[in-house]
């Protein structure tokens, strides 16, 4: 079988022609590439990481939605769409759960190692993340993609009519390169806002802007206000531990909540009690209430997740330690591009979206996936979107490079009076207005309107005066795509006044019957959100 090209940098000004350009590098560009190679295109995979080991999949071990075929698939699903706050789609979910089961099933039957119970039977619900990486990128390179690690693209090439690829840079030197390309898959994972959280450093919503500079939009962007438990000042938002946790305030008396009750297991109803006492000042926790057996298991299971014990010096089953809520942005939340078709394409010829990229209101509606359900959808999303954007190339005349225009333009040129910028104060103050507690846990019209103008304060300036040269033109649109999102974000939820799924409104405590409906953000540099026409037909599982 042929085997990719890995190229270390490419050559100041390459050209390269493809059928199919993914960009990305986690496990929805892995399954697009490898979807689109298998419809027959030539397929160019462009990752600003080192593809298989970026991204938020890389670092961690995750669940899949593995139902096998038969009555109970239809009943898991029907069972996780009443917790979907009426804006998930029965159809999309069991199209989720159906192509899921059969990429399991082929990364079965490509021999990856899935571990066996004491009867030999396969356990392929979970998904070690660094081997299963590992093992999506020796699929992908023995599909022949042409692999270009860190190589990050830049903006969107478009001739009018169509998007036409890609242009970007080489890490190393700062090398322009151009990728024209019949059509295009954004698997460019989630937007972390900058904030400090496990495999997240790069996850700065590059397809978000590129998807609204193409003239597509968003949606769901106001379900962003996820938070995950982790110990204070570190960087790994993993919570299973805490739901053998006990809390406390500083002084050391027991946290309670609303009921007297001490507050315990913080994965779930009591994260609300433990955000409102974190706004009030430090809280501590012990994993106490896991026994011995469970101690060793956690420990085998999720090493990653006492790495920052480790460091302290201290054993948290018996220790008290300081703890934090991370935001995870749309990692964990739910906003992405929006969907226009069920081949995932996005609303503009020649343009798809796979994966954390994508919004996920079809399979999630207005809740976090959490591992599972996200992991699931990247393998399905990428699955559709490479198929999806293989056919669109083939049906696709060739490109005629005389009308290829670039798309890209805040952080790239046309500044009206360009001069520094300082990258990191700017990235400071967006991160200032989207992820404290008070911001984005627990929202309102007064602080949303204030953020609103600050991060419109930071995108006005950027606009306006930065003009990125060299290897410094990654951070500047980096900086760029975050800005956009915190827009969108801020935007929509001001307009969602109510309550729903992880969107909480302290001025719009309840839920509004009337808007079960997706809020669509479009725009880069004058913003728009609006209500979809339409309620959601949630269809029939079937």
């Amino acid at each position: 079988m042929a085997t990719a090209r890995k190229d270390r940098s490419l050559p100041n000004g390459t050209v390269l022609g493809c059928d199919v350009l993914v960009v990305g590098g986690g496990p929805a560009a892995a399954w697009a590439a490898l979807s689109a190679a298998e419809a027959g295109a030539r397929v160019v995979l462009a990752d600003k990481g080192y593809f298989g080991t970026s991204g938020a999949t890389a670092p961690s071990n995750t669940g899949t939605w593995y139902v096998p075929p038969g009555e109970a698939r239809a009943t898991a699903v029907d069972a996780r769409w009443k917790k979907t706050a009426g804006l998930a789609d029965r159809r999309w979910m069991m199209r989720c759960v159906d192509t899921c089961y059969e990429n399991l099933s082929r990364l079965v039957e490509w021999g990856y190692p899935f571990p066996s119970d004491d009867g030999g039977n396969l356990y392929v619900a979970n998904l070690r993340g660094p081997d299963y990486m590992r093992f999506m990128r020796e699929r992908v390179s023995k599909a022949a993609v042409r692999i270009l690690d860190h190589h990050p693209i830049l903006e969107l090439i478009g001739d009018g009519a169509s998007i036409s690829g890609a242009a970007g840079m080489a890490r190393a030197n700062g090398h322009d390169f151009r990728i024209e390309a019949k059509a295009v898959v954004l698997a460019t994972g989630g937007c972390a806002f900058f904030e400090r959280i496990l495999g997240g450093t790069g996850l700065t919503g590059d397809g978000h802007l590129f998807a609204l500079e193409a003239g597509g939009a968003l949606s769901g962007m106001e379900f962003s206000g996820k938070y995950t438990l982790a110990p204070y000042g570190s960087s790994v938002n993993k919570g299973l531990p805490f739901r053998w946790a006990s809390f406390y305030r500083a002084d050391g008396t027991p946290l309670v909540g609303p009921d007297g009750a001490q507050l315990t297991k913080g994965i779930g109803g009591a994260e609300r009690a433990i955000a409102a006492a974190l706004m009030e000042g430090p809280v501590y926790a012990r994993l106490d209430l896991a026994n011995a057996p469970l101690r060793d298991a956690l420990r085998r299971g999720q090493p990653n997740c006492f790495a920052p014990y480790d460091r302290m010096g201290l054993d948290p089953f018996e220790d008290r330690f300081r703890i934090e809520l991370k935001y995870e942005g749309t990692i964990r939340g739910t906003g992405g591009i929006r969907i226009a078709s069920a081949e995932c394409a996005a609303g503009v010829a020649g343009l798809f979206v796979a994966g954390d990229a994508a919004s996920r209101e079809n399979v999630t509606g207005a809740i976090s996936g959490g591992g599972a359900i996200n992991a699931s959808w990247a393998m399905a999303s990428g699955w559709w979107a490479g198929h999806g954007a293989a056919s669109f190339a083939a049906r696709r005349p060739g490109i005629d490079a005389g009308w290829l225009i670039p798309l890209g333009r805040t952080g790239l040129r046309g500044a009206s009076s360009a001069r520094p910028v300082d990258i990191a104060a700017a990235a400071s103050r967006v991160h200032a207005e989207i992820a404290p507690l008070g911001k984005s846990y627990i929202r309102d019209a007064a602080t949303l309107r204030q953020s609103r103008n600050a991060v419109d304060a930071v995108w006005q300036e950027l606009h306006d005066h930065l003009e990125a040269t060299g290897r410094e033109r990654l951070r500047a649109r980096e900086l760029v795509a975050v800005t956009a999102a915190s827009r969108a974000t801020l935007a929509a939820a001001a307009l969602r006044t109510e309550s729903r799924g992880v969107h909480r409104r302290a001025d719009f405590p309840g839920e509004v019957p009337g808007m079960a409906r997706r809020i669509i953000v479009s725009g880069v540099q004058s913003v728009s959100a609006q209500l979809e026409a339409e309620a959601i037909d949630a269809g029939v599982a079937s």
